[in-house]
């Protein structure tokens, strides 16, 4: 069906009977996308089924618009060509009608039906000369398009239907057929409905057609039911006899979760004593679901790191198998470099699997502060941390250097003036 804009404006590209049939068609495309002129051409087909409900004029277009739609492809992919055929040798039609869809399909005319899409609908009408056209017959109609005609099959309960548009007996079909006039009512007067009302009709039709009509309804009774069997049906009646299960854990005291959360709270903040980092790793070490708890979350680990890296170092070991454990490595790699930080990585290494993508970026990481520090001195000082940093990885065959040779390498020549980094590259050539 049509909603009520799209049938708006196809009853209006109907109407324009003074327009040029090229330029309705070009409005037909710019306003119907590709997907929604199947429906246009259906309700179309529904339309022209009975002879009266249109005006002449508005056949013609209903007429070029069906064949227009499909003319850039071949007569086969068009699923309206039968309608055009039978539209073509339909004797109960005016000849008018006839001729003008047998020059749409090119049967008669030469090349006039290009002629003919120049005219408007009223120009036609008026001009048309029955003897200059000698119309084919349907047979000769139906060998041209034996090939590309489809076959309709309709089903005896399709034929039992009520169609959704019924003609009316005391409208003659013809050229000169006017809107429906009612009988003489019982007083002698003759009411009629203005072209207002048939356009109201049309559009009702347009938004409410559809293809089936009104099918008669079959009576289906419901099956009768299967003997019951033993031990069928026994889900009807669930036994709900559960037993209560009570979580003896849910009021448990929580007083070493929430000291532990104090300490972190308080490691966030500045180093802690001794005796408060064994106190922290003690209790972890008791609980290992503790640490999920202890407050930490990866935008506090800098604070962490920089003041107390052996509980960073501690609670990170624990965090290894968490889902979030790749936002906790991705903050440690962009977070500024410093001592503790690369003591932090470098103790990961010894306790734990690290993956290799993140050991790589954050050696990448420290050659490149190294380049972009502009002070000197704390340039050396890092340059020697980071030196050292690698020799440990590299004995410790916590990395394969071979993948990181070329960009070592070029560290160590352009800071080869630094004793680390000349022992460094030393280092590199014994293992080339």
């Amino acid at each position: 069906m049509l909603s009520i804009e799209e049938s708006k404006n196809l009853f209006a590209l109907l109407g324009s009977e003074s327009k040029p049939f090229d330029e309705i068609v070009a409005a037909y495309r710019s306003q119907f996308p590709r997907e929604a002129r199947f429906r246009v051409c259906s309700s179309l087909d529904i339309l022209l089924e009975d002879k009266v409900l249109l005006k002449p004029s508005q056949r013609l277009v209903a007429y070029v618009i069906l064949h227009q739609t499909y003319s850039s492809n071949p007569p086969s992919s068009n699923p309206f060509i039968s309608l055009l055929v039978n539209a073509a040798s339909d004797d109960t039609s005016v000849k008018m009608e006839m001729a003008f869809v047998q020059l749409l399909l090119g049967s008669i005319g030469g090349n006039s039906n290009k002629e003919v899409m120049k005219l408007s609908a009223v120009d036609y009408i008026k001009g048309f000369d029955s003897s200059s056209y000698v119309l084919l017959q349907r047979e000769q109609l139906q060998k041209l398009y034996a090939d590309v005609q489809s076959k309709s099959y309709e089903s005896i309960f399709q034929a039992a239907s009520v169609k959704n548009i019924i003609p009316d007996p005391d409208i003659s079909i013809g050229i000169d057929a006017t809107p429906y006039e009612p009988k003489l009512s019982a007083a002698g007067t003759k009411p009629r409905i203005g072209s207002d009302d048939r356009d109201n009709a049309i559009l009702g039709l347009m938004q409410n057609l559809s293809v089936e009509g009104l099918g008669p309804q079959w009576i289906r009774p419901a099956p009768p039911m299967l003997p019951v069997l033993d031990g069928e049906l026994i889900w009807l009646n669930p036994d709900s006899n559960h037993e209560l299960l009570w979580d003896y854990g849910m009021c448990a005291d929580t007083s070493r979760g929430a000291a532990v959360r104090d300490l972190i709270a308080k490691a966030l903040k500045g180093p802690l004593a001794p005796a408060q980092q064994e106190q922290v790793v003690l209790e972890l070490a008791k609980d290992a679901k503790l640490v999920y708890h202890c407050g930490l979350t990866p935008s506090k680990l800098p604070d962490l790191v920089e003041h107390n890296p052996l509980i960073a170092v501690e609670v990170l070991s624990k965090l290894m198998n968490a889902p979030d454990i790749s936002e906790y490595f991705t903050v440690l790699v962009n977070m500024e470099m410093s001592l503790h930080s690369m003591e932090v990585v470098n103790r990961l290494t010894t306790a734990v699997n690290l993956p290799t993508e993140f050991v790589h970026m954050y050696i990448t990481n420290c050659i490149s502060s190294c380049e972009n520090i502009k002070d000197k001195y704390m340039q050396n000082r890092l340059v020697r941390l980071v030196c050292v940093f690698l020799q440990s990885l590299i004995r410790n065959k916590i990395i394969n250097v071979r993948d990181l040779f070329i960009e070592v390498q070029a560290f160590c020549i352009e800071f080869s003036r630094i004793r680390e980094a000349a022992g460094l590259f030393r280092l590199l050539k014994t293992l080339e």
